[in-house]
């Protein structure tokens, strides 16, 4: 019998935007009232709870072929609606997409000077005999910036560095790959003041910000310590046994990335990651402090770029062909964030998104309080298939889950913390995630194999959440 097998990435992202599409005819179509409310100095459109209304559909032969708008009624998503939802999920992510293509093109020219690697080597050098101390000051880095930062997308640039430190040390692909992507995810997903997870929903929940940070500062420490002995395992047991390795087959050149050789560490070297470093710190800041967005965000990149070349001593045309080969390297990974976005589109022309959202926050009601704040873990973590932006997902469940927590004796605060895990550690897996899909287009590894491999660790992970929302309840938290 032959063995499935998941096709190329957007292959598989169509399919499911085209199983999406066939659900509009089943699933009822429906709709919540949603008006504008200021939080702070942000003007956001939310759910009116107890404002849901069912739309009947419109069934016809041009419905279903090329759309057509009824008044009072919905449509399934039609043929041409289908196609038409990769352009206009591409339309829709422009931004990030762009912002994508230029992040990937800074890092491309930073290894063109050779600082990376020389710094690197530098590095190994250092710590040759306590390469496990290396790995974990790497893994807590980026497990640090996500939770505290809210950094996700931004790292898939990171990613070759990730695989050479992996195989430099004599680990596989999927090895490197875990040890930027794991932290990344159960980073955002303990959230200890992540901007775009846990401030937007206690802004939506009425809670003063920051607010629980030592619950959640908690869990970033069992979820740290989960994580990275994970990745040690794992790395342990293929160095034990390299017939054990995920990626058999794979001959882990790094030949797409670009030249990694062994180079003298150089005072220019120095002078291009620090400013590098300290201008992405910058960046950051700015994000947090004046609201900045990628679009500003975009616009800074491109200075660095000339920066940076001036500092290494690149001409134009040098510059060039290290930024273009940044943009063919970020196609795959920038496309598939574009195209990911297709499903929310045919979710949301259907009119199925709140349906779902209303039955699934009914469900809730009937069962005991316990119960009950894990159906809301549940919720999101099902919710986040749909709707994988979290700052969206916040936006659409939380005016929701605020006021049915009070309903069911649920504090606000767990109800947040339900969103922060649903959202975050489903992150892990889930094929509708457009940052997760990059990643692994950008890291050769199919998604295939990574399910296989990580699906251990979010099942882990996923009871420790189950047992972390008991004790938010029973501490009432």
């Amino acid at each position: 019998m032959k063995r499935f097998k998941i096709p190329h990435i957007f292959i598989f992202l169509f399919w499911i935007i085209v199983s999406c599409s066939l659900l509009t005819y089943v699933i009822p179509s429906g709709s919540f009232e949603r008006e504008q409310k200021d939080y702070g100095e942000l003007t956001q459109t939310v759910i009116v709870p107890d404002s849901y209304k069912e739309i009947p559909k419109n069934y016809s032969l041009q419905a279903a072929l090329v759309n057509e708008t009824v008044e009072g009624k919905s449509s399934p998503v039609s043929v041409l609606g289908t196609f038409s939802a990769i352009p206009k999920g591409l339309a829709d992510s422009a931004v990030l997409v762009f912002y994508l293509f230029i992040i990937g093109s800074v890092f491309t020219v930073v290894q063109y000077t050779g600082a990376i690697n020389a710094f690197l080597f530098a590095l190994i050098a250092k710590f040759k005999n306590k390469p496990k101390l290396l790995l974990f000051l790497v893994y807590m880095t980026v497990f640090s910036a996500s939770s505290f930062m809210g950094i996700l997308g931004e790292s898939i640039a990171l990613i070759p560095i990730f695989l050479f430190l992996s195989k430099s040390l004599g680990y596989d692909r999927l090895f490197g790959f875990a040890l930027i992507s794991i932290p990344l995810f159960l980073g955002w997903s303990s959230g200890v003041t992540n901007p775009f997870t846990v401030q937007i929903s206690q802004i939506i929940a009425e809670l003063p910000i920051g607010s629980g940070m030592g619950f959640r500062f908690f869990i970033y420490l069992v979820y740290a310590g989960v994580g990275f002995y994970f990745i040690i395992r794992y790395g342990n047991r293929i160095k034990k046994n390299p017939s054990m390795k995920s990626m058999n087959n794979d001959d882990f050149n790094l030949a797409e990335f670009g030249s990694f050789e062994k180079g003298k560490l150089e005072l220019k070297h120095i002078y291009i990651l620090l400013f590098f470093v300290l201008s992405y710190a910058a960046i950051l800041l700015a994000v947090q402090l004046i609201g900045w967005g990628l679009i500003e965000m975009s616009g800074c990149f491109i200075g660095m770029l000339i920066v940076i070349a001036m500092i290494a001593g690149m001409s134009g045309d040098e510059l060039m062909k290290a930024f273009t080969k940044g943009l063919k390297i970020m196609i795959v990974p920038a496309l598939v964030v574009g195209i990911a976005r297709g499903i929310s589109v045919v979710l949301e022309e259907g009119m199925i998104i709140d349906t779902i959202l209303y039955h699934s926050s009914e469900a809730l009601l009937t069962i005991p309080t316990v119960f009950a704040a894990e159906g809301m873990l549940f919720f999101q973590t099902l919710l986040n298939f749909f709707i994988p932006s979290a700052s969206g997902q916040a936006l659409v469940s939380m005016p929701l889950m605020t006021p049915l927590s009070d309903i069911l004796g649920i504090s606000r605060q767990t109800a947040v913390l339900a969103y922060l895990l649903g959202d975050g550690l489903s992150n892990l897996i889930i094929p509708t995630n457009g940052i997760l899909m990059a990643m692994i287009g950008m890291a050769g590894v199919s998604y295939q194999k990574w399910l296989k491999f990580i699906f251990t660790l979010f099942i882990v992970v996923m009871i420790l959440a189950l047992v972390f929302i008991v004790i938010a309840v029973l501490m009432g938290y």
